[in-house]
């Protein structure tokens, strides 16, 4: 992508005078760290409250009779079983039960729903539901919003203070605060947190409300995947992928049983047959021996030498206090304890299969 391409987060002279050092990820050009560094911008926020901004991230309306049934018909998803607020972890398929992206679709109103898609997708996620909704009466609209996350166990005392109540909203819910705002309660942090999305002069009257909190600091993209990587979260693009399924990524828990029986989504037919034969991969928690890393793209093997998989995500855990991986084990060998090799420029790191998380959630589930 050549740089004239790039874009940019409409608060970017924000984190230009925030001291922020920006690169490029999916074709945005993002802040990855501020001048506090990765390790006390990750601790921060498991401590405090870290501020993100997200707006690379994509929110798309979807409203109108048939919005149900195109979101029943684009996910494995029971859409019509969401209560009003209700979110839900979910994705779009392709036809092989690949992972096209994996999404946050909250329940608005009777036939409104919010959808949030990753920013690296969001071009093809909108193709992709605009191409089916032309089947149903339905209209999807994406929203010009600036998208913020807080997170940590001071978020809500932080919003509170900046004037934003959140107490009657619980983890996985969202709401329309104001009009034009979205405001859900989930985060990719493993924390109690937010995310709001939110007008340009709202969200700057907001971001200088919040900063003059002690409790907040501005959180760069670096952290952002250190502590999603400790949660045992999925970065799309590196841990799911339009090749990996649900069933081989571990994520089958979002998908109701019911419709993994008789579901019409796109990748039912996939999907089922891949259950009833059985996942020949499984995503794992990878705990390296010793202090070095092992990142993405380092091949697996088992003792005797055999291919045993491969790290989708890698780097330090800052809170963990360890080396911390994901990626994807051969079935057999995909248990806690199984003891595997990475492939590290030609020096074989052990490394051991953990469950996930390395830390533990703390979310505000009631």
């Amino acid at each position: 992508m050549t740089g004239d391409d790039t874009k940019h987060l409409p608060l970017e002279d924000l984190h230009t005078a925030a001291g922020a050092r920006f690169g490029a990820f999916a074709g945005w050009s993002m802040p990855l760290t501020y001048p506090a560094g990765v390790m006390k911008e990750h601790l921060h926020t498991r401590e405090h409250a870290g501020l993100f901004d997200i707006s690379h991230m994509k929110l798309f309306e979807v409203g109108g009779p048939g919005a149900g049934a195109l979101l029943n018909r684009a996910c494995p998803l029971d859409a019509g079983a969401l209560d009003i607020s209700q979110s839900k972890y979910t994705f779009f398929l392709n036809e092989a039960a690949g992972i096209i992206d994996d999404l946050i679709v909250t329940r608005l109103g009777d036939t409104r729903f919010m959808v949030v898609a990753n920013a690296g997708n969001a071009v093809e996620d909108e193709k992709h539901l605009r191409a089916l909704a032309a089947d149903f009466d339905v209209k999807v609209e994406a929203l010009d919003r600036v998208f913020l996350a807080i997170q940590g166990p001071e978020a809500w005392a932080a919003l509170s203070r900046a004037g934003i109540e959140t107490g009657s909203l619980l983890f996985m819910h969202g709401i329309e605060p104001k009009q034009n705002w979205f405001m859900s309660r989930s985060g990719y942090t493993g924390e109690d947190g937010f995310e709001i999305g939110l007008p340009e002069a709202d969200a700057r009257a907001l971001v200088a409300k919040l900063l003059e909190d002690e409790r907040v600091l501005w959180i760069g993209l670096a952290a952002r995947d250190s502590l999603r990587l400790e949660a045992g979260l999925c970065l799309h693009g590196q841990d799911i992928t339009p090749e990996i399924d649900p069933a081989s990524a571990g994520l089958m828990w979002a998908i109701p049983k019911d419709l993994r029986a008789s579901g019409s989504f796109i990748g039912a037919d996939a999907l089922r047959a891949i259950l009833e034969r059985g996942a020949a991969q499984k995503r794992v928690g990878l705990k390296p021996d010793g202090r070095q890393p092992v990142r993405a793209g380092a091949a697996l093997f088992d003792a005797d030498g055999n291919a045993a998989g491969h790290v989708t995500s890698g780097g330090f855990g800052p809170s963990a206090g360890h080396p911390v991986a994901m990626g994807y084990a051969s079935t057999p060998l995909a248990k806690p304890g199984t003891k595997l090799f990475a492939d590290v420029r030609g020096t074989k790191i052990p490394i051991d299969i953990s469950s996930l998380p390395f830390t533990p959630h703390r979310y505000r589930k009631g």
